[in-house]
């Protein structure tokens, strides 16, 4: 092992060099190369020379007919037994031949200095020994000629590498200051992609492992057409058992070892990439964050080779365990399917697009999520016996179908809302309930399959790594989820108490109003009215909660705690209500401070339903006719104004100087 590791050292560093330095690296490898080729097809035809000059000289001294050399024969031009293959004259020219091909090679692929002088005597120090083998000298002289023709290249090819040392070493050095200035400044993750990214890894990797299969594949078919002969061995050939075999030989070979595991994964990884891209094309859309299907699918895929031990497993059983990984590879790759389609499924209900098509492509893909894990579960089922396998594979199909049927309900909601003409109030409350539904389900197959993965590392199959991804799953997909979980129903819990505490409207204040909720820009037959005397319907001040404590108009305090010292309620109306005329234009228009206090939920689902049914009101309002709107906002501030005027006159002059001073700390 430690022998193998500057070999592996050497390889990471060639690896990781830039192309222009890759390409040197090659060519230097190359003349190396061909000078030892040269030296050894020399040697090895020197030998053959001695042999049957020492053959001749016996035969010479018995009486017989002596073959003294190929210039006899040259010179003769006895052309039969130059090319005799069982002469020794016909491996002479064949090598003389070659080392012409070699000379030139080497001419133009070495990166020594190129001086005329040394560019001829090249070619004539490659084809020296097969010259002297031609001429009748002795064999001590054939016996080191190639030593000495190899000389010249060969003090080229040490002469390169003594004067590249340095540049080597400056290569080096500048590959280690950029790579500690990119960790140092960005980041390991930022230095991992860029690397990855221009070392093209993933096209390496399939090269590879596609030349491997290539290789694999020739030696299959090469070793069937030996055992049959004629027609029979073609057609058996394509029957469809032959062929299946023969797919199930090359899936097994393609994985036997780690590296080989890369390469599948790297196959994997680009198949999944287009799968995507297809189901992109038939909801014509297009997301960069979908594109991440295939990195997502590659180190899932091989993430279940290292948890189940693939490499390890005899030919049979590692084609099974292949077939089960790509069958939860699969039923994943649903759920990417549905991440997909979903966000368009919400946009298209809630957005009132006439668009039918779209619809019926989106709903089309739905229906595909949900046919296609139902005949699954039911044929592996029906074929398969209970194991841990089955159970974790149906776990993941029954989801996505949950997660499924929950998406075109909340599409189905928004439809009906998107048409009705007037405000549905109850509409958070049933996408909330919907969407609780799904969450709560997805929780609960969370934690059927970490008990899953639990049995199978305690009596089946146990590791390191799978240890590593239970505890992963256990954190990211049962612990924060719960932990989100019940924050979105705290923050639910506690702005529907801040909204009971709110007074209602009646008919005859709503009348006297004659405006539209400021949130959505949908007209109240019911509202609450806050501390600042302004009205907003209950469902929106609600999701209003969700995000910040202050009044969208005016940024006072909506809701304080019973501790706090309560005030005489008519003086605290006529004060707010003086400040929120002055303080409306400057906290709507100009982004007072209250507005730089958002803060994001820090749950999905709760900012999901709220910006969902956000988007279906206002998009009611934005197909009304601009007049609506224009009216709408100025009934808005007229009905501000009107309020605050009538306040005004009713209150006393303390309460007005008040509420002068309470106005001007507000507008600094």
């Amino acid at each position: 092992m430690y022998f193998l590791l500057p070999g592996i050292i050497t390889a990471l560093c060639v690896f990781l060099l830039w192309t222009k330095h890759l390409v040197i690296v090659y060519l230097y490898l190359i003349s190396v190369g061909i000078v030892f080729v040269s030296y050894w097809t020399n040697v090895s035809t020197m030998k053959t020379v001695i042999t049957a000059m020492t053959v001749n000289d016996t035969a010479s001294g018995m009486g017989t007919e002596a073959y003294t050399s190929i210039l006899e024969d040259l010179l003769s031009l006895n052309l039969g037994r130059l090319l005799d293959s069982s002469g020794y004259g016909f491996i002479v020219i064949q090598n003389y031949a070659l080392q012409c091909l070699l000379a030139f090679i080497f001419n133009y692929v070495h990166l020594g200095p190129r001086y005329p002088l040394v560019q001829k005597l090249l070619p004539v120090s490659f084809m020296a020994p097969s010259i002297l083998a031609i001429l009748p000298f002795p064999t001590s002289i054939l016996q080191h000629a190639p030593v000495f023709a190899a000389l010249l290249p060969l003090a080229l090819v040490k002469f390169v590498l003594w004067c590249s040392a340095l540049t080597v070493v400056q290569t080096v050095y500048g590959g280690y200051q950029h790579a500690r200035n990119l960790l140092s400044n960005f980041g390991l993750s930022t230095l991992v992609e860029t690397e990855w990214m221009r070392l093209n890894v993933p096209t390496v990797l399939r090269t590879f492992w596609l030349l491997r299969v290539a290789e694999h594949m020739a030696s299959l078919l090469s070793n069937h057409l030996n055992a049959s002969d004629g027609q029979q061995a073609h057609l058996n050939l394509l029957a469809f058992t032959t062929v299946l075999s023969i797919i199930k030989s090359l899936l097994v070979r393609g994985c036997e070892t780690l590296t080989a595991v890369l390469g599948m994964t790297s196959i994997v990884s680009y198949i999944c990439h287009y799968i995507g891209c297809f189901f992109q094309w038939i909801l014509l859309t297009e997301d960069d964050d979908d594109k991440s299907i295939g990195t997502v699918s590659a180190i899932l895929f091989y993430i279940l080779a290292l948890q189940t031990g693939l490499t390890g497993l005899d030919p049979e059983k590692r084609f099974v365990r292949l077939c089960r990984n790509f069958c939860l590879l699969f039923t994943a790759l649903l759920h990417f399917v549905h991440n997909i389609v979903n966000p368009l499924l919400m946009s298209l209900s809630a957005s009132h697009n006439p668009s039918l098509h779209r619809h019926i492509r989106a709903l089309a893909v739905c229906a595909f999520l949900i046919l296609f894990p139902t005949s699954l579960l039911v044929y592996l089922w029906s074929q398969h016996a209970t194991s841990t396998w089955l159970l974790a594979v149906s776990a993941f199909s029954i989801e996505v179908i949950v997660k499924v049927v929950v998406s075109l309900m909340i599409y189905s909601l928004f439809l009906v809302d998107a048409y009705r003409s007037s405000f549905w109030e109850k509409l958070d409350d049933y996408v909330y309930y919907i969407r609780a539904f799904g969450n709560t389900v997805e929780f609960c197959f969370g934690i059927f399959l970490f008990f899953n993965g639990a049995w199978i590392l305690i009596f089946e199959s146990g590791g390191a790594i799978r240890a590593i991804m239970m505890c992963i799953h256990a954190y990211f997909n049962i612990w924060c989820e719960a932990r989100a979980g019940w924050s979105v129903f705290m923050k639910r819990r506690t702005a529907v108490n801040k909204i009971n505490s709110l007074p209602e409207a009646n008919a005859d204040q709503l009348h006297r109003l004659d405006d539209v909720c400021a949130i959505c820009y949908q007209e109240m037959k019911n509202a609450k009215i806050t501390r600042c005397n302004h009205f907003f319907h209950g469902v929106c001040l609600r999701k209003w909660l969700y995000v910040q404590d202050r009044c969208p108009l005016c940024h006072d305090i909506l809701y304080k705690a019973e501790t706090e010292t309560t005030k005489d309620s008519s003086s605290s109306d006529d004060t707010t209500d003086s400040s929120n005329n002055e303080a409306l234009i400057p906290a709507v228009g100009e982004g007072r401070d209250g507005t730089e206090e958002l803060i994001l939920p820090s749950s999905s689902s709760s900012s999901s339903s709220s910006s969902s049914s956000s988007t279906s009101n206002i998009s009611k309002s934005n197909n009304s006719d601009s007049s609506r709107s224009s009216s709408n906002n100025s009934n808005n501030n007229n009905s501000s104004s009107s309020s605050g005027n009538s306040n005004n006159s009713s209150s006393n002059s303390n309460s007005q100087e008040m509420a002068e001073r309470k106005s001007a700390d507000v507008t600094r």
